[in-house]
């Protein structure tokens, strides 16, 4: 979800980038910025790894089912609370193979147990003193691990990974920690200096229609939308621009328009024109947020 700050930023945006001008104009400006995104995405390192690697989009570490963390539990998690009361397996499992819904798969390395504890023990950044007494926080006793197995959303979809799940002492459920080597996953793409992610997701309607959601304001009127299109993207834009009203109340809402690619989507990643990022299909992950946080040292 949007901050509210964030969210008038996106807002000013949409109405302010075409406000005036000619309908020329804007696909003028479009076009520059398309070949403009397209480009730094052909020369990404980051591309590689987005659509032949694992670039994981959640946290390494896991907590047990809603519900099943008790209050204590969590606070200390929060202050990094962890007792280590069992042996842990210091030899690297041979490589598991990850498989996707298209039938793709990749052969990851797979981290001992000591290096899975070692990321689910890190002490946080945002702590304020280690286990504060009289705040309900309480040693996590890590008495059992086993291998295991989740399910996480990543740049080429949901997939299987292997995990370490740690048992903890009066926690029903354990917690888990994705298990394959940080240094074997692409990070998340970073959006174009000075963007913003206008484009939300898309549904692919049919092998060359997509379905665009996106954000804008109350106060905005939708003109169509615009595409640009080379082997490797589809660059996408909705053309919104800010109705001529005395007052506004510079809330935001979700708007849906479709848009007909010259040549069926097939493997080719769609990419928002004004932040440069790629978007996920039917997915509410918005890569913008991303730009200060990296999963891979979480």
């Amino acid at each position: 979800m949007l901050s509210v700050a964030a969210l008038a930023v996106l807002v000013a945006a949409c109405g302010s980038l075409r406000a005036s001008g000619a309908a020329d104009e804007f696909a003028d400006e479009f076009a520059d910025r398309a070949r403009e995104v397209a480009g730094h995405w052909r020369s990404s390192a980051e591309r590689g790894p987005w659509v032949e690697g694992f670039v994981p989009l959640r946290n390494l570490t896991l907590e047990p089912g809603q519900g099943r963390v008790p209050r204590w539990a969590g606070r200390s998690m929060i202050n990094s609370a962890w007792k280590l009361e069992t042996r842990l397996p210091a030899d690297a499992p041979a490589p598991a193979e990850l498989r996707w819904a298209d039938g793709s798969t990749l052969s990851v390395p797979v981290l001992p147990a000591t290096a899975a504890y070692a990321g689910l023990s890190r002490p946080k950044s945002f702590a304020d003193e280690e286990c504060p007494p009289g705040k309900g926080c309480r040693p996590l006793r890590v008495i059992a691990v086993a291998r295991g197995e989740a399910t996480m959303p990543s740049s080429r979809g949901d997939v299987r990974v292997p995990t370490w799940d740690f048992t903890v002492e009066g926690v029903p459920g354990p917690f888990r920690r994705v298990a394959v080597d940080p240094a074997a996953m692409g990070g998340p793409p970073r959006p174009l200096e000075g963007g913003i992610q206008e484009v939300s997701t898309y549904e692919l309607r049919a092998p060359a229609r997509l379905r665009l959601s996106y954000l804008h304001g109350t106060c905005d009127t939708t003109y169509g939308s615009r595409v640009h299109e080379t082997p490797e993207a589809v660059v996408v834009d909705v053309d919104v621009r800010e109705d001529d009203v005395e007052f506004c109340n510079a809330m935001g809402k979700t708007g849906r328009i479709d848009v007909t690619l010259r040549e069926p989507l097939g493997r080719r990643v769609v990419l928002d024109s004004g932040s440069g990022v790629p978007l996920l299909p039917e997915s509410d992950v918005r890569l913008f947020e991303y730009q200060n946080y990296d999963p891979r040292r979480s």
